[in-house]
């Protein structure tokens, strides 16, 4: 069962609203972007646009610039410690508005309410905020909780094929790291024939009860990882160059590549592999990746946050449906594995 902070709901609009009423929040402040500002805040039929801060959509805009101009937004209106913000988006916005609220005056409430598959599936939970920072994915941070996380799938109808595909990334990642009955299952669907409110609730218990177990990421939490090591070094270097590319297909590459180390280390079979990669491929189909992208990608892997003592610290699976943390990897099973999924 999903912990009492996370609410699946068929009427966010009153759901919030009692939630709401319930806490007695001195004032709210809604966050949102460019996005969400049209396509879901007005289903929670809220009457307090002058609370509304807008900021640009995008992991662009996922910086300690933003957090400037929200911080001095909730200033301005004269929050105080007694607020609540209200974060109304995807990964990228809940991940930031959370940060902002929690460093706010050391803290102050904060409500998620994802609007992306990734963020419904993976990013709301858990309790992990933060900004990118020079290149560096999620590079400064804080864990803490939401008061409230409220999961509407309705708001999915608006994603872009692209998002849905994106965020399908993180539920693929957790049935491989932790359900192999699961896999079976979504491997055998084209992403259209996915049936998504059984696999956002999948999704949240199994990594609900992960960080309940370890909320800190000292263990088993890292196994959420999986994808990430190559995935986000990837994705903030095609980022940096100006090259858009979304979080869950740089996080499939990193299943793939992983995945790739997995099975050269004798830990992965072959047919499992392949089952995973032609599957992943067929979903979200091939980038280029340039010799010099790989340089770049294996300069950046040097500096994830799982690293200790200049040692790459990856996560690999050992076998579908189980992942083990904490596994020394080199830059050259990186570049290795980088140059195998450019030309499979």
């Amino acid at each position: 069962m999903p912990p009492d902070n996370i609410l699946f709901s068929k009427d966010p609009a009153a759901d919030l609203q009692l939630f709401l009423n319930r806490k007695g929040y001195s004032s709210i402040a809604i966050l949102v972007d460019n996005n969400t500002s049209k396509h879901c805040y007005p289903l929670l039929k809220r009457d307090d646009k002058s609370n509304v801060i807008i900021v640009p959509s995008g992991e662009e805009a996922k910086n300690i610039e933003t957090c400037v101009t929200v911080w001095e937004e909730l200033t301005k209106r004269m929050l105080d410690r007694h607020a609540c913000v209200v974060v109304i988006g995807g990964g990228v916005l809940g991940d930031m508005g959370g940060f902002c609220a929690s460093t706010y005056k050391r803290g102050i409430d904060f409500i998620l309410i994802p609007t992306t598959l990734l963020a419904q599936s993976d990013a709301s939970i858990g309790g992990k905020l933060g900004i990118d920072f020079k290149n560096f994915k999620n590079h400064i941070g804080v864990f803490q909780e939401p008061s409230l996380t409220l999961l509407y799938s309705g708001f999915l109808k608006s994603l872009p094929k692209a998002e849905l595909t994106s965020g399908f990334a993180e539920v693929i990642k957790h049935t491989l790291i932790g359900d192999r009955a699961m896999w079976s299952t979504i491997s055998k669907r084209t992403l259209e024939q996915q049936d998504w409110e059984t696999l956002i609730k999948h999704s949240v218990e199994f990594k609900s009860r992960i960080t309940h177990e370890d909320p800190k990421e000292k263990g088993l939490r890292k196994i959420l990882n999986a994808g990430h090591t190559i995935g986000h070094a990837l994705e903030s270097h095609l980022l940096s160059k100006g090259n858009r590319v979304l979080h869950g297909e740089a996080v499939a590459i990193g299943l793939i590549t992983e995945g790739f180390i997995a099975k050269a280390k004798g830990l992965l079979t072959k047919s499992d592999f392949d089952s995973l990669r032609n599957y992943i491929v067929s979903i979200f189909g091939k980038i280029s990746v340039s010799k010099d992208d790989i340089e770049n990608v294996c300069e950046l892997v040097l500096q994830d946050k799982k690293n200790k003592d200049n040692r790459i610290l990856c996560v690999l699976l050992n076998g579908i449906g189980d992942a083990k943390w904490d596994y020394e990897i080199s830059v050259d099973e990186v570049r290795t594995a980088l140059e195998y999924y450019q030309s499979c």
